[in-house]
């Protein structure tokens, strides 16, 4: 029980949820360490079916207790889209994230600004044959119609905190893992990984 898998196959979570898990003194391994090669569908109807679908199927996989998490973009001028289907926000099979984020921003125009949004995280935590646990975590911003910064992933260069005048991709390690919604809800995770690990 000394060891947290991170279920996810997505680099950049990976990244950001080793940066801010790293202090609990939890030995961290992800599916590549254990040759774990998984992958889940999300079709589940909501972020905390999704996330509780992952970290069930790696905790029962790899016997490890297992980290999962789902997230979003809800922009209200798009009346909360692409939310669940962040991911997959393009009409075109295999589009990237530049893609995505052109893509939104396509639909955004003539709409009036700010185009007001926020991400959500949910992070479901399962114990291989026992219960899941569910947190969560939000940050509100905006979306800007031209790319800025060169950290993070997804649409991070189109998110941005109107009070910082940053984007979440000019934000440095230690400040996105302060503000954003994945470090909100890992903040809300830290008790229940105390609670089973210590």
């Amino acid at each position: 029980m000394n060891k947290l898998l991170i279920a996810t196959n997505n680099k950049g979570k990976v990244k950001e949820l080793q940066d801010l898990l790293k202090s609990l003194g939890i030995e961290l391994v992800t599916p590549a360490d254990i040759n774990l090669n998984l992958e889940v569908e999300e079709d589940g109807a909501n972020y905390n079916e999704n996330a509780a679908k992952k970290a069930r199927a790696f905790a029962q996989a790899s016997g490890l207790v297992s980290l999962a998490d789902d997230s979003g973009l809800e922009v209200d001028a798009l009346d909360g889209a692409p939310g669940l289907h962040s991911a997959r926000y393009h009409p075109k099979p295999g589009a990237n994230d530049a893609d995505r984020r052109a893509y939104m921003i396509e639909n955004l125009k003539g709409k009036p600004r700010p185009w007001t949004a926020h991400f959500h995280a949910t992070i479901a935590i399962a114990v291989p044959s026992k219960d899941v646990h569910i947190v969560e975590g939000n940050c509100y911003g905006e979306i800007i119609p031209e790319e800025r910064g060169t950290g993070g992933f997804g649409y991070d260069p189109i998110f941005l905190f109107p009070e910082l005048n940053q984007t979440m991709a000019e934000l440095d390690m230690d400040e996105k893992n302060r503000l954003s919604h994945r470090a909100k809800a890992v903040m809300n995770a830290i008790p229940v990984l105390r609670k089973l690990f210590f």
